[in-house]
């Protein structure tokens, strides 16, 4: 394995270690330093280098990332409800990927219409 298959890996590692020591001192801090766009920027990383970085490669993974958090967002604003009806840990998370889910096929199946 190279390290650039491996780097990704140990950095998303790294995050998840630092988001539960951040999360004793400060549950914003933690919160804001696991939503930063640590994966996004790791997953062009891997794009660009499989792809050589050939400009439209990475052109239209960079499109699918932008229409891709709009279920990101509907996901995040599901769990808020769910969390505030005082569901448990389980089902608040099936809620926000039912959520999630419903949002993501929505968006492949209307790509072709926004073309961003």
């Amino acid at each position: 394995m190279k390290w650039q298959d491996i780097l990704p890996v140990l950095i998303s590692i790294i995050v998840i270690i630092l988001v539960a020591v951040l999360e004793k001192q400060s549950k914003m801090i933690a919160a804001i330093t696991a939503t930063m766009p640590l994966t996004v920027a790791l997953a062009l990383w891997i794009v660009y280098a499989s792809a050589g970085g050939e400009q439209q490669a990475v052109s239209q993974f960079s499109t699918g990332l932008l229409l891709g958090i709009i279920p990101t967002v509907c996901f995040l604003v599901a769990v808020w409800f769910a969390s505030r009806a005082g569901l448990k840990l389980i089902p608040l998370l099936l809620v926000g990927y039912a959520v999630w889910g419903i949002g993501a096929v929505l968006i492949y199946k209307l790509k072709d219409l926004i073309q961003l």
